[in-house]
C-alpha cells in the first residue's frame, strides 16, 4: 500500500457528521506544531502548500508563532491537504524522529527537570494538548513488569490515526532516550491499523518487536525505567514550569476560544492602532462581513465585544509596564482623543487608567 490510511478529499470526515455541533471539534487550544511541520516538509521538498491554508483564516507565517492556538478542525483539514499533496508515505515517522525535549516548550522543560522518567511521562500525558498532540492520551498499568502509553483518535477520526500516532509514538521515544540514555528500548510498540508498506522503518526506529491491526495503539515500557531518575532533576523549575504548562492548557483560566473568535482576536491585536472595522477584519480572514458575523454569533459572541476586550487588556498590559503615558496607551490602542479612552477604559474596566496603573502595587 502506498499511504497508511486513504487522504482522498479535503473535507472533514464524511463519517462524523455531528462534529460541526461539538464546540471542542472548533474550540482553538492546540499549538500549530503540526501544521508548522508539514509546511517545513513542503519547504525541503520544494513542495507549495498555500492552498494548505484555504478557509482556515491561517497563514504561513501565523504558524510559527509559539502563541497561536488552532482547533482539531483547522488541524486535521491542514494535515489532510499536506498528507495528499506531498505524498510521503512515512511522514509520521520522519517528523517524529527528530523530536527533541527542547522542541516540547514549557513541557519539555517540566519533563527535563522533574525527579524520574515515570514523573516526566505523567506530566507529558496531564498537559500533552501544549505541545500540539492531536489524540487522546493515557498512561495505563499492565503488570507489575509493563506499562503503556495509550493513544487513541479524537471523534473517532481514523483517517489521520497513522500519522499522528506515528509522530507522537516516535518523538516520545526520541524524547524518552534523550532523558535517560540510548540504552531505552520499548517492550513493543501496537498499531490499531494495518500493517503499512514500509513497516521495516517502524522497526528500526523503535528497535523492538513492532505489531500492526492491534485492537489500541500503545507503546509499551518495562516499569523499571520508570523510576530511573533524572540528571536534570529540579524541583522548583519543575514546578514553575508544570504551573505555566496549566495555564497554557486555558490561557484565559476559561474554556478555550472557539477557532473564529481566536483568529479576529489574533487581527484585533495586530492592528488596534488602526481601529480595523468587522468588515476589515471580514476581508482580511477572506470571509464576507455577513458570514463573520454570523460565525462570530454562532460563538455567542460580537465583534464589538471582542474588540473592546483586546483593546482593554493590551491597555491594562501598557498601563503595568508603566513606560507610556496614559495619552499614548490610548493611542496605542486607537483613540486620536485620550480623554475618550479614559471614558472608554472606565467603561470597560470600571476604573479610570491611572487606576488600573497602581491597582497591581
Amino acid at each position: 500500500m502506498a499511504r497508511p490510511a486513504t487522504l482522498a478529499g479535503l473535507a472533514p470526515p464524511a463519517a462524523h457528521p455531528l462534529l460541526a455541533d461539538d464546540p471542542r471539534y472548533t474550540a482553538a487550544e492546540f499549538p500549530p506544531n503540526k501544521l508548522l511541520y508539514l509546511a517545513q516538509m513542503a519547504d525541503a521538498l520544494g513542495v507549495d502548500s498555500r492552498n494548505w491554508f484555504a478557509g482556515l483564516a491561517l497563514s504561513r507565517t501565523q504558524i510559527a508563532d509559539p502563541a497561536l492556538r488552532v482547533s482539531y478542525r483547522q488541524a486535521s483539514l491542514f494535515a489532510r491537504r499536506a498528507l495528499q499533496a506531498l505524498d510521503v508515505p512515512d511522514a509520521g515517522l520522519r517528523i517524529g524522529r527528530e523530536g527533541t525535549i527542547g522542541g516540547f516548550g514549557l513541557l519539555g522543560l517540566a519533563m527535563m527537570t522533574s525527579r524520574t522518567l515515570g514523573e516526566a511521562m505523567l506530566a507529558g500525558v496531564a498537559h500533552h494538548k501544549i505541545c500540539g498532540c492531536l489524540l487522546e492520551l493515557n498512561l495505563e498499568p499492565l503488570s507489575e513488569r509493563e506499562v503503556a502509553l495509550v493513544a487513541w483518535p479524537r471523534f473517532g477520526d481514523t483517517e489521520l490515526l497513522p500519522f499522528f500516532c506515528e509522530e507522537l509514538f516516535a518523538s516520545c521515544f526520541m524524547i524518552a532516550r534523550e532523558l535517560v540514555g540510548p540504552e531505552l528500548r520499548p517492550v513493543r510498540v501496537e498499531f490499531g491499523y494495518p500493517r503499512p508498506s514500509y513497516a521495516r522503518a517502524y522497526e528500526e526506529l523503535f528497535q523492538c518487536e513492532v505489531r500492526f491491526g492491534t485492537p489500541q495503539c500503545r507503546l509499551l515500557i518495562g516499569t523499571p525505567w520508570l523510576a530511573r531518575p533524572l540528571p536534570g532533576h529540579n524541583p522548583l523549575t519543575a514546578k514553575q514550569a508544570l504551573a505555566l504548562c496549566a495555564q497554557q492548557m486555558t490561557p484565559d483560566g476559561g474554556e478555550p476560544h472557539q477557532e473564529i473568535v481566536a483568529a479576529v482576536e489574533r487581527l484585533l491585536r495586530s492592528r488596534l492602532r488602526q481601529q480595523p472595522r468587522l468588515l476589515d477584519v471580514a476581508r482580511t480572514l477572506n470571509l464576507s462581513e455577513r458570514s463573520l458575523r454570523r460565525k462570530l454569533a454562532e460563538s455567542g459572541r460580537i465583534f464589538r465585544e471582542i474588540h473592546d476586550r483586546v483593546r482593554a487588556e493590551r491597555a491594562l498590559e501598557l498601563l503595568r509596564a508603566g513606560q507610556l503615558s496614559v495619552a499614548e496607551i490610548g493611542s496605542e490602542i486607537g483613540f486620536s482623543d485620550p480623554r475618550e479612552f479614559r471614558r472608554a477604559f472606565k467603561r470597560w474596566t470600571g476604573m479610570p487608567p491611572q487606576n488600573a496603573r497602581h491597582a497591581g502595587d
